[in-house]
């Protein structure tokens, strides 16, 4: 979509990174929220959480989607009030201390770097099965080369991407809602109505099913932070965030809980296409719609690009806030046409990492990555919910001196807080019951806890010094 020349940009919104460009447009962050809901996981890793939990897998999605709804109303109370391209990581260094910022931080940037590297290797296997014989590792490459060189220019660049993945996603959604439902009321023609046939074994794997799904739907919710990131950038960054917060609700409502709940009423939860094409496809596929399963593959395809080109331009956000607050080299925080270049190339190192090793090891690169990143998205909301509790009697104290401070509140305060709390506790605790979520548990533990000494040593020095 073309821009016009004659429009002159707002100043900075105060609270908000000054060097930084502030080229998003409300049109953006507004899609880039609503998009950016329908991640990669949705797709693809909501296959595995049927296969395990059967129908019942709507019940997981609804009670992870419950706890991540809290954990955007907690976000968006503290980034309403201070926006910063920091996010959680700023206001983790405002109530915990510096060294929480740090850990925060730099664990939630070697968890984007790591999810592009996943992601441009999951696209490279969607683009193979098209043209088999083109080398995977290619592919990758190509897909690393086009969003690096995109989130080296200006933030618009950034914007009009997400802009318009976003608006594919939500309308093949939308169009696959809708053509669902008028299949199960039996109103679609050349289908006939499954019923409530395939809900009848709703437990079909107990409780460890429901569990195992759970689990899956938790890591599915990661990126929606992003929208949080990328409002620092904008010229109304508030607003946005405001606006993105509010509608959080019905969009998880709407894309995961009711496409899971189409999906699992029109094909049989046991099925082996649920899990070898992906849900979406084996649901468009059972409607005999022609071509639509390779459509969906097409809206797959767009999804796993869309969450690279968010996680290259989140990381290096991330990056450079933390350079900012003094919490990283120096060198990555320099700024050239409002864009943190080298922030950027740093954060795509990764990526073209994984180009090597998709070369190198192609049969167990993904499930290594995958056991890396493990639970950081569970380390990060809780110290969202943490620094949400400490900061807000601070927020309201600053709201008798800046009235609307906070534009957005958290419901019931403190208690929903604390509910979320024990949520991630739980999830934590189901993931070392479980031996393949066990090894991921580890893995972040043992990260996190070297980030946190490092953080702290790191602010004992300063301190002294």
């Amino acid at each position: 979509m073309p821009h016009s020349t004659t429009q002159v940009e707002k100043p900075p919104a105060q609270g908000a990174d000054a060097s930084l460009s502030h080229g998003l447009k409300q049109r953006h962050l507004s899609m880039i929220a609503l998009g950016g809901v329908i991640g990669a996981g949705l797709f693809v890793g909501s296959g595995a959480a049927i296969a395990a939990a059967g129908p019942s897998v709507v019940v997981a999605y609804a009670l992870s989607g419950l706890l991540v709804m809290l954990v955007m109303r907690m976000l968006g109370e503290m980034s309403a009030a201070h926006p910063s391209s920091g996010s959680f990581s700023a206001h983790a260094e405002r109530a915990i201390g510096p060294w929480a910022g740090f850990t925060a931080g730099w664990s939630f940037w070697v968890l984007l770097c790591t999810a592009v590297g996943l992601e441009g290797i999951g696209a490279a296997k969607i683009v193979t099965g098209w043209l088999p014989g083109t080398p995977e590792w290619a592919w990758v490459a190509l897909f690393m080369a086009v969003f690096c060189v995109t989130n080296l220019a200006a933030v618009r660049n950034f914007g009009e991407f997400e802009f318009w993945f976003a608006a594919l996603k939500v309308g093949a959604i939308g169009l696959f809602l809708v053509l669902g439902v008028l299949a199960i009321a039996g109103v679609l023609p050349g289908t006939d109505s499954p019923g409530t046939a395939h809900l009848a074994d709703f437990l079909p794997n107990g409780g460890e099913g429901l569990i195992v799904g759970l689990l899956a739907s938790v890591f599915a919710y990661g990126g929606l932070e992003t929208v949080t990131i990328a409002a620092a950038e904008s010229q109304d960054p508030v607003r946005g965030v405001a606006s993105a917060v509010r509608t959080a609700m019905w969009r998880i409502a709407l894309f995961y809980i009711g496409s899971m709940a189409v999906i699992v009423t029109l094909v049989p939860w046991d099925s082996k296409e649920v899990v070898e094409q992906g849900p979406y496809v084996a649901a468009l596929d059972h409607l005999g719609i022609p071509g639509a399963g390779q459509v969906m593959n097409v809206v797959v395809l767009a999804a796993l690009l869309s969450a690279m080109n968010a996680n290259i331009y989140g990381s290096s956000r991330i990056a450079y806030s933390l350079v900012e607050r003094g919490q990283g080299p120096k060198a990555l925080g320099r700024v050239s046409a409002g864009v943190p270049r080298l922030a950027v190339l740093t954060s795509c190192v990764f990526g073209f990492v994984c180009v090597v090793l998709s070369y190198w090891r192609p049969d167990d690169v993904f499930p290594w990555l995958l056991n890396m990143i493990g639970a950081v998205i569970l380390v990060v909301w809780i110290f969202i919910a943490v620094s949400q509790l400490l900061l807000r009697r601070r927020l309201e104290r600053e709201e008798r001196e800046t009235p609307q401070q906070l534009v957005v509140r958290m419901w019931a305060f403190p208690y929903l807080t604390w509910l979320a709390l024990a949520g991630m506790t739980a999830v934590f605790v189901l993931m070392a019951r479980e031996a393949d979520t066990r090894v991921q548990l580890y893995s972040t533990g043992g990260m996190t806890a070297v980030l946190a000494a490092a953080g702290y040593l790191r602010q004992r020095r300063r301190a002294g010094g």
